[in-house]
């Protein structure tokens, strides 16, 4: 029994180390991809500030405002574009997006799903989906985020939609990502402290006009700003959950050794005292 038992350890010694070989190899490649997704994530910041101050400061200026896009009206249905990952293996980043949507959908929703992972959920999960146009998160675009949000407004001024929210994961550090949820539209016309200046701005033909126009840029430009922050925030996650699971593997490894070692000394001390009892026979 004692040989069979240290053939088993020994097999499981073996695979751990195999998993041990691929979670270190899925962290270097999420590490490698982390750096270059937190570069994207960064420089998508600078640009969604400006625009994000320029539509606020035309709509807290002028006094007789009336756009559209500021306009509340009953919630009868709602969109909810919803940004997760293509893969799996990543912690708790698709399962916190998911939950932060289920806390806070209205029954009447439609969704907007962006990655393979949201296409699943949704699917399975009997959703009405709004557009199938975009199954992979890593492979959208700049260009693709601007044709999204396009549409997105083109849908609220028909009346399809009563308010747009984006759901999507912030880019704290390597060690923090956190789920949000944001407003997209309507805007609210009073967003707290507006950047104050002494320069007179003069908006032609006017300003409802240019706020207008600005508004598709505006969610163009918070759409891949998203997009920018859950790609780092998902390799920062599966980076982050493979060291876990290469660590607990180690521990594994060294667990098995020890009984390893445990159960070939057993072995060893055995047959001493069988040919000592032999003998003395």
């Amino acid at each position: 029994m004692a040989g069979i038992s240290m053939k088993d350890i020994k097999l499981r010694i073996r695979s751990m180390e195999s998993t041990k070989h691929i979670t270190k190899a899925m962290e270097m490649v999420a590490a490698s991809k982390l750096r270059r997704a937190e570069e994207n994530a960064k420089r998508t910041r600078p640009y969604f500030n400006l625009i994000y101050d320029t539509a606020k400061v035309i709509a807290a200026q002028d006094s007789e405002f009336s756009s559209p896009f500021l306009l509340e009206r009953p919630v009868k249905k709602s969109l909810y574009i919803v940004v997760a990952g293509d893969r799996g293996l990543a912690g708790g980043y698709n399962h916190n997006v998911f939950s932060l949507f289920e806390e806070n959908a209205p029954k009447s929703v439609s969704v907007l799903p962006i990655g393979k992972k949201a296409v699943e959920y949704f699917t399975n999960h009997g959703y009405e989906i709004w557009s199938n146009a975009y199954p992979v998160a890593a492979e959208l675009s700049i260009s693709d985020s601007f044709t999204l949000a396009n549409a997105a407004c083109d849908a609220f001024l028909k009346g399809e939609f009563d308010e747009i929210f984006m759901d999507y994961t912030s880019y704290e550090s390597v060690l923090t990502q956190t789920p949000k949820l944001i407003k997209l539209l309507p805007l609210e016309k009073d967003r707290g402290e507006v950047p104050q200046s002494n320069d007179i701005t003069l908006y032609e033909p006017d300003g409802e006009t240019v706020f207008n126009r600005i508004i598709p840029e505006y969610l163009g430009g918070v759409c891949y700003g998203a997009l920018c922050e859950s790609e780092a925030s998902e390799q920062a996650a599966r980076r982050n959950a493979m060291d876990s699971a290469t660590k607990n593997a180690q521990e594994m490894i060294d667990d098995l050794s020890l009984k390893y070692n445990r159960a070939r000394q057993g072995a060893i001390t055995q047959e001493i005292t069988e040919i000592v009892a032999g003998a003395d026979a």
